[in-house]
């Protein structure tokens, strides 16, 4: 079931973020020692009075160039293209601006539901400037203050009046996996190798996402559901060029799918925003394989040397397969499909207790815990309590003497016994006694 999503559009200094954050309720979790996840908060997964929805905040969305005006016209195209209901923010305090009408006229023709939230209303001046904006012509105003809170739950229950609360979703087993990366990476062309490859049989389903389409491949009698984010070819010079639009995309079809494979374009060598997409699949849990396409246009470099660099530019994912092939002549574009089956398999690997518990005994008798303060961490038990991706429970005497250095030695042991190849794996440690 498709996830209903609400945009916050308006020109610059009208109070987006303030209002993004409100109804975000801070709950955004970054990983924060892990380098290259990305610090952007155009996007969240929120819920109201148990309604869950997607949040845009079209203001992180910004342009290297052009002018003012083209900057909110993107903008607010890119929420009209991607939400169900628009809240236009503008500001009371300064009353009815040209730029608020240069909004609404891009809005207008949108067919979209939109809630107009007057911000700042919080003087008997501001008040003054209220029916100015019923000159926009919408259906819908309500005064709001993000900063004092008021309004606030007018405009949710406004928003959110047609959503419907959390359904249970229909089971579908076959593994999904999507192709993601920087603009100009070689996205489509591997998506259209894969899709063209022998053995191969495709058949389009509609997408549950917009400007998306999502594939059905037949790789020796089993069927994969491949999520396509190369839509939108019309206009997506337009998007494309934006990139923090282009990770939106990414976003999105990270969240529906179990294995993102990472284009990395050969030709032009890694970039941090390979890092900011590559740290956002990890963040959500999903089984990771690096592309490295265009292989067929270096000359100056082997395999191994370029592998090496792989490793060094994204530490943080040393257990993701590395894949090498040209999406265009599609040489070794037989290579990559063995490794998403294998990736599948890894991360909804279930590991024996008693196995598990063994190799953690023999970790903590090769390399006892360090001692802070006279206290020394003790694991009694572990168990594996999740898949997709693995997650393993530690019952220990006291989670605070946990260091993050011995953690990591923990997983590499695990990853040292298991082949876990491919899988981001979650560690947790509760206290023995119950206390959480």
């Amino acid at each position: 079931m498709k996830k209903n999503t609400v945009a916050i559009v308006g020109r610059p200094n009208v109070g987006k973020s303030t209002l993004f954050n409100k109804i975000a309720g801070g709950k955004i979790a970054i990983i924060e020692d892990t380098p290259g996840i990305t610090r952007d908060r155009l996007y969240q997964e929120v819920s109201y009075q148990n309604k869950p929805f997607l949040l845009i905040d079209t203001g992180g969305i910004d342009m290297e160039e052009d002018t003012f005006n083209e900057e909110i016209k993107i903008q607010a195209e890119i929420a009209i293209k991607e939400a169900d209901v628009i809240i236009f923010l503008v500001d009371g305090k300064d009353g009815l601006t040209q730029n608020d009408l240069l909004v609404r006229d891009i809005l207008r023709k949108s067919g979209k539901k939109i809630v107009v939230a007057i911000n700042k209303i919080d003087n008997k001046e501001a008040e003054k400037n209220l029916y100015d904006f019923y000159e926009l012509g919408f259906d819908t105003y309500l005064p709001i203050s993000a900063i004092h809170n008021t309004g606030y739950i007018e405009l949710m229950d406004e928003v959110t009046k047609t959503f419907h609360e959390k359904e249970e979703k229909e089971e579908d087993h076959r593994l999904k996996f999507c192709i993601i990366g920087r603009p100009n990476v070689g996205k489509s062309s591997l998506f259209n190798a894969l899709l063209n490859e022998e053995r191969v049989v495709v058949s389009n389903i509609a997408g549950t996402t917009r400007d998306s389409v999502d594939s059905v491949l037949k790789y020796h009698n089993e069927e994969y559901v491949l999520i396509d984010t190369a839509g939108m070819r019309k206009k997506g010079k337009v998007f494309e060029s934006v990139e923090k639009y282009s990770l939106l995309r990414s976003m999105r079809a990270i969240d529906r799918s179990d294995i993102c494979l990472v284009v990395i374009n050969a030709e032009e060598g890694i970039k941090e925003h390979d890092k900011h997409i590559a740290g956002y699949a990890i963040e959500k849990g999903k089984g990771l394989i690096f592309v490295i396409n265009k292989w067929d246009t270096v000359k100056d470099r082997t395999i191994k040397d370029y592998s090496k660099l792989m490793r060094q530019e994204f530490q943080f994912a040393p257990y993701a397969p590395l894949v090498f092939l040209s999406a265009l002549t599609k040489k070794r574009i037989s290579t990559l499909m063995p490794e998403v089956i294998k990736v599948g398999e890894n991360i909804k690997k279930e590991i024996k207790t008693s196995i598990l518990n063994q190799v953690i005994e023999e970790a903590y008798e090769l390399n006892p815990a360090p001692s802070y303060k006279a206290k020394r961490l003790k694991i009694y038990f572990v168990s594996q309590t999740g898949i997709k991706p693995p997650k393993f429970t530690f019952r220990v005497n006291n989670k605070g003497l946990v260091h993050f250095s011995y953690e990591r030695y923990l997983e590499n042991k695990i990853r040292e016994n298991f082949d876990l190849e491919g899988t981001p794996i979650i560690l947790q440690f509760k206290n023995r006694n119950g206390d959480e």
